[in-house]
């Protein structure tokens, strides 16, 4: 088990954890590590599993309209890029100082474009619309989306992980953030596939196993960076997430939004979600 190999970790090594009180017993400081941990395995599943949320709505509605689509990914982009700036960046500075966080943020960004680059994907707004189009041709599509957004999801099972630890509140936000753009995710999955099969089975077995990289993110976190996580540790990897969700945002979400047609109303909804992010910190201080 995940949690019984994280009680065993030795922090005598690295010293206390950032997130864990001062003041606490062993017994009792093995009991926070693994109660946190366990939360932001939670968070993380359930982050990556709103994919399926998406593939019920593309196996009932085939397609959402534009408007709801533009809105909903310029939301989640507005939120992923405040977070990312007013919180995750902002703490590495704090933890490890402003030049070795800028230097983990950009490294986070250059991460995220080699994987981008080697294995692109594409969304909804980018798929054909199956007039004309072969089965075959539609199920590859349909697969070759959940490959791709399966490995991108991987680093963002990492992102929240990291976050919760640092904050429940603030893996909270990020969680709720990645959920948001999962959802067309799990759309652009399913639909194609659906549209090839005739399978409900299909459509959202595949979308829900490109979920499942992020929790899995995650797991690898805990088990490979949790017996070095010190603060300057954590520090880093948040400034580095931060260089990966604004990557995902300025790359993926903000562009998608705008390529339904409604330019208008993504930029809205990205104006929404920085609102909302600042409104939920505002009232965390």
């Amino acid at each position: 088990m995940l949690l019984a190999y994280v009680g065993t970790v030795e922090r005598e090594i690295c010293g206390p954890v950032a997130v864990v009180p001062s003041g606490l017993g062993d017994s009792a400081r093995s009991k926070h590590v693994q109660a946190e941990v366990a939360i932001a395995l939670l968070l993380t599943t359930v982050a990556g599993l709103s994919t399926t949320i998406g593939s019920l709505l593309g196996l009932m509605v085939r397609k959402p309209g534009p408007r709801f689509m533009a809105l909903t990914l310029g939301f989640s982009g507005g939120v992923m890029i405040l977070v990312s700036f007013v919180e995750l960046l902002a703490k590495g500075i704090e933890s490890v100082g402003f030049g070795p966080a800028h230097l983990a943020f950009f490294l986070g960004m250059a991460v995220m474009f080699l994987i981008d680059v080697s294995i692109p994907h594409e969304y909804m707004a980018e798929q054909p619309d199956g007039q004309g189009q072969p089965q075959g041709g539609l199920m590859k599509t349909g697969l070759l989306v959940a490959l791709g957004l399966g490995i991108h999801n991987f680093p963002e099972g990492m992102a929240t992980f990291a976050g919760t630890l640092q904050d429940v509140s603030l893996g909270l936000a990020i969680a709720a953030a990645i959920a948001l753009h999962n959802i067309p995710e799990g759309l652009a999955v399913s639909a194609p596939i659906y549209a090839a099969t005739g399978s409900r089975k299909k459509a959202f077995f595949w979308s829900f196993l490109s979920g499942v990289a992020e929790p899995a993110g995650a797991a690898v976190a805990a088990v490979i960076l949790l017996p070095f996580l010190t603060d300057a540790v954590l520090g880093s990897l948040l400034a580095a997430v931060a260089g990966i969700m604004v990557f995902i945002s300025l790359d993926e979400l903000v562009p998608v939004a705008r390529s339904f047609g409604q330019e208008h109303l993504a930029i809205v909804g990205v104006g929404l979600g920085m609102a909302v992010m600042a409104a939920s910190l505002w009232a965390l201080l």
